[in-house]
């Protein structure tokens, strides 16, 4: 039973893994939080795995997770006295297609929503899920989801304008 159930979560991680930190760092912003953030998802859902009953909804499940699990990670005291850095020690990227700056620019404009503008923004459009799985992941409304896209968006297309000019 215990072999079943490992051997069922490690191919789930072996399919998954790669698409959730995705979303991590989307969440978060920054790569070495996000591998945190997943990886105590990822715990809490090996915990609960047995309770998950309907398979097909395990994604659902671990994105909400990761959702709560980052909104209390900004609440702790320890957090706000940690200081970022500009500079990541690690080699950039290999990206297989031409990039001309422009993704990261939106990016970093992005980073500059408020957390929950930026979760909604995050598995909306980078995830690309419907604003009804959208407000089922976030605990919100779907006139929330839209609400919040849209302000979002506005903001969004105001800080653009003024970065372009």
């Amino acid at each position: 039973m215990a072999v079943d159930r490992d051997a069922d979560f490690t191919a789930y991680l072996e399919a998954r893994q790669a698409r959730l930190l995705r979303t991590a760092y989307l969440l978060t912003g920054d790569q070495h939080q996000a591998e945190d953030l997943l990886q105590t998802s990822l715990a809490k859902l090996y915990l609960a795995w047995d309770r998950v009953r309907d398979r097909e909804s395990v994604d659902a499940y671990v994105r909400r997770i990761m959702v709560n699990e980052n909104n209390s990670l900004w609440r702790r005291g320890w957090r706000r006295r940690e200081l970022t850095t500009d500079t990541v020690p690690e080699t950039a990227p290999f990206h297989d297609r031409y990039d001309d700056g422009t993704g990261a620019a939106v990016w970093a404009v992005v980073q500059t929503l408020p957390r929950k503008a930026r979760a909604v923004v995050v598995l909306r459009y980078y995830e690309q899920l419907s604003e009804a799985e959208t407000a089922e992941v976030l605990g919100i409304s779907v006139g929330t989801v839209k609400s919040q896209c849209s302000r979002a968006l506005a903001s969004l297309r105001e800080r653009i304008g003024e970065e372009a000019r």
